[in-house]
């Protein structure tokens, strides 16, 4: 698939085919974030009004429910979220460094950009936590609506029928012993869908980098140290395509249960940043945005080729999984290393 090997080379990932155009369906209401009286006040999210979606960018099928306040429990500089537990760090206002001037063209130039404070998850999103969500709202995925997911099979990805995000290499494989691990197949649909019912929105470009590297300039989470097997969960010795490091081992094939590396953690506590899974970001993707975007707040181009992932996964070598790299595909595409993480800002 033209995605993986392009990005395994260190340059722009291009869309895999196009995939089939999933079903209209209606938006998620925003939801509004309430505190216990016994909680320490936290500021509220501003969600932008509902705005309308191309076919292949809106969550399918229609959601049948979804909660009206999303309740909150705060702990000095976490933030837990009662719909599905997840943990969220706090990264606060300021400058940071951005891109990369020794990368390719699309994380050049490496520039400045001011970021209001905001809240980010711990972790990536979890089969379970997905599964509550499932639940919770009857929703179907890009891939179940599609009947396929592309699925790594050794050297390359393959479109796999019946895989989806409880059939993560297909229709014979399941969750069980994975409920901890980062949920997979997921598209940008799905991930939107998803943070809106918890309460959040994926974060820009610019906000999971500052999350990622802090505001050093730093080439991963954890610094400049070279990837090794327990800082994240990358293409090692248990994988097999050329392109992984044989000689590390950080102990899984694929996924790694979330938060298996702390050693590898960001400068704010976020964990899994680097590696197990691509994360999903809220931005269309614009090869050259950087050369002219906002200093302040940047908040992506408004169109563009596809939307961004970032973080690099399971099978992907120490130059993929650097905290400047982008990648981009279609909005409703699902494969087998994609997953999210999902922000809340400040008022």
């Amino acid at each position: 698939m033209l995605l993986i090997s392009a990005a395994c080379n260190g340059v722009d990932a291009k869309p895999s085919p196009p995939p089939k155009e999933s079903p209209v369906a209606t938006k998620i209401p925003p939801p509004t974030i309430t505190l216990s009286s016994t909680e320490t006040p936290l500021p509220t999210e501003t969600i932008a009004p509902t705005e309308t979606l191309s076919p292949t960018e809106r969550p399918s099928p229609t959601v049948v429910s979804s909660p009206t306040e999303i309740p909150f429990v705060v702990s000095g500089s976490t933030l837990r979220r009662l719909l599905d537990g997840m943990v969220m760090v706090y990264v606060p206002e300021g400058e940071f460094i951005m891109g990369n001037d020794a990368g390719p063209t699309s994380e050049q130039p490496q520039h400045t950009v001011y970021l209001d404070g905001y809240w980010i998850d711990k972790t990536e999103v979890t089969n379970a936590m997905f599964a509550l969500f499932v639940e919770a709202t009857g929703y179907q995925t890009n891939a179940e609506t599609q009947g396929a997911a592309w699925v790594f099979e050794g050297t390359g990805w393959s479109e796999i029928p019946g895989a989806d995000w409880q059939h993560p290499q297909g229709p014979a494989t399941h969750l069980t012993g994975l409920e901890n691990h980062p949920v997979v197949n997921i598209s940008w649909n799905d991930a939107t869908a998803y943070c809106k019912w918890a309460g959040g929105r994926l974060s820009s470009e610019a906000e999971w980098e500052k999350a990622a590297r802090g505001t050093d300039g730093r080439t991963y989470p954890w610094g400049e140290q070279e990837p090794a097997g327990n800082l994240l969960d990358f293409g090692d010795v248990n994988l097999y395509p050329d392109s992984a490091d044989k000689n590390v081992n950080d102990g899984y094939k694929f996924t790694a249960p979330v938060g298996s590396y702390p050693a590898g953690a960001s400068p704010y506590g976020a964990l899994d940043m680097a590696g197990n899974v691509w994360e999903w970001v809220n931005d269309w993707y614009r090869e050259t945005y950087y050369r002219n975007a906002p200093t302040s707040n940047p908040p992506g181009p408004i169109n563009g080729d596809g939307r961004v992932l970032r973080g690099g996964s399971w099978n992907h070598d120490g130059q993929d999984i650097r905290a400047s790299m982008r990648i981009w595909v279609n909005p409703s595409d699902a494969i087998d290393n994609f997953g999210l993480r999902c922000s809340v800002s400040n008022p």
